[in-house]
C-alpha cells in the first residue's frame, strides 16, 4: 500500500515555476509507478504525467510536454513535478497517485490518491 501526500502548491505568476512533491508512505513505494493528475475549476480531472518505478520511463500530456518534468527519488519515497513556464490554464488542484501498471493515463488505473495541492497561476 502506498499513501501519497502532495505539497508545494501555491500562487505564482504566469511564466513562473513551482515544484510539487509527492511523499508516499509504505515500503512498496519503489515498486509502483506514480502519476500526477489535475482538475481545474469547472473541468474534469486530466492526466498530467507519470513515471515508472525506476524512473526509466516518463509520459506527459501534450499540454505540459516541454514545460513539466517528472522525477523520483526512491531513497526518499518522493516524486517531484517540476513545473516551468506556467500558464493560467495550469491552474488546478494537482493530485498524485500510485499505480501497479506502467505509465497509464487513465485515472481508474491508479489505486491510491493524495488529497491534492492547489496551484494557481495568475496572468
Amino acid at each position: 500500500q502506498v499513501q501519497p501526500v502532495e505539497s508545494g502548491g501555491g500562487l505564482v505568476q504566469a511564466g513562473g515555476s513551482l515544484r510539487l512533491s509527492c511523499a508516499a508512505s509504505g515500503r512498496t513505494f519503489r515498486s509502483y509507478s506514480m502519476g500526477w493528475f489535475r482538475q481545474g475549476p469547472g473541468k474534469e480531472r486530466e492526466f498530467v504525467a507519470a513515471i515508472t518505478w525506476n524512473g526509466g520511463i516518463t509520459s506527459y500530456a501534450d499540454s505540459v510536454k516541454g514545460r513539466f518534468t517528472l522525477s523520483r527519488d526512491n531513497a526518499k519515497n518522493t516524486v517531484y513535478l517540476q513545473m516551468n513556464s506556467l500558464k493560467p490554464e495550469d491552474t488546478a488542484v494537482y493530485y498524485c497517485a500510485s499505480t501497479p501498471n506502467r505509465v497509464p493515463r487513465l485515472g481508474p488505473e491508479y489505486d491510491y490518491w493524495g488529497q491534492g495541492t492547489q496551484v494557481t497561476v495568475s496572468s
